[in-house]
């Protein structure tokens, strides 16, 4: 169990890389879909490589086929694609701080869902998340294209929650972890594969930025199986956490790397968010979610 915290910051803040890196590939000219290509199939290598090793290379059918197509479309295909292609408009450090409501928005999801509502505490917390998000928007600057993009990128912390409460309901019986992810990484590589070249995207971008490429492959491929093993350690609890490291991660290197600002009032709304955060944990911890809820948050 000791292990478990060094983990949880570990996969958080290799997570919250992720914006940054993305960033840097858009100013680059990488399409979006191609960057989430990228990020889908250097996840897939250390997967299916562990898979081949343990000869669990089987096709995944029936329930589980429409599972691996469900979770990987909502999850790394619609998430990915919003997450970067917002990421040029409103910065890395706004979507960093996005990952913070993944769990937030899990918890409204799975109360509307009536999977046992959250305590008063919890109630709070989502509200102060959600006015600190919309107050992070309005620094844009009125009704724009920037506070547009800036709203719009609210959709990527609520499809993860959609993603998370849906592999909840939905694991298939005996489903191996590092199986599903692997295949709903390759069902997000194949869309992303006949988009490209569907819309006749330059992949050819990629070699403008081959360092950055090749760490965000890099990222993807020591991120995952660090984080199934944090699953397993230490629990759905606590690696509910990781959206809130990821965040933190995320806004720190924009800020001190890629030289992005905060107004005053934007500082306000990233406040009001980690109070809210703060709200929800300790909502957890006095049991203000049931079991089925927490597994859902468990799994962002």
């Amino acid at each position: 169990m000791r292990l478990a915290p060094v983990l949880l910051i570990y996969v958080g803040t290799l997570t919250g890389m992720n914006a940054p890196l993305g960033k840097l590939a858009a100013s680059a000219g990488v399409p979006a879909p191609v960057w989430a290509l990228v990020v889908s199939a250097g996840a897939s290598l250390p997967l299916f490589a562990w898979l081949a090793l343990r000869a669990r290379l089987a096709l995944p059918r029936g329930a589980t086929a429409r599972y691996v197509v469900l979770a990987g479309g909502i999850t790394f295909v619609a998430a990915n694609l919003v997450l970067f292609l917002a990421l040029p408009h409103v910065g890395a450090g706004h979507m960093g701080l996005m990952f913070a409501l993944s769990p937030l928005f899990t918890l409204a999801l799975a109360s509307a869902l009536r999977m046992q509502a959250p305590g008063r505490i919890g109630l709070w917390g989502l509200a102060l998340g959600f006015a600190g998000a919309v107050l992070i928007a309005l620094t844009r600057g009125g009704v724009s294209q920037g506070m547009l993009w800036s709203l719009a990128a609210l959709a990527m912390p609520a499809l993860l929650a959609a993603g998370n409460v849906y592999r909840s309901l939905a694991w298939p019986e005996g489903g191996d972890p590092i199986a599903l992810a692997a295949w709903s990484h390759l069902v997000a590589v194949g869309v992303f594969a006949a988009a490209i070249v569907v819309m006749g995207l330059p992949v050819g971008a990629l070699a403008q930025v081959p360092l950055v490429t090749g760490t965000q492959i890099l990222l993807s491929a020591i991120t995952f199986p660090a984080f199934f093993l944090l699953q397993r350690l230490g629990g759905p609890v606590m690696l509910s956490q990781l959206g809130y490291v990821a965040a933190a991660s995320g806004v720190l290197v924009a800020v001190t790397v890629l030289d992005e600002a905060f107004g005053p009032l934007a500082w306000v709304g990233a406040g009001l968010i980690a109070l809210g955060v703060g709200f929800t944990v300790q909502d957890q911890r006095q049991g203000g979610l049931a079991a089925e809820s927490r597994r859902a948050i468990g799994r962002t």
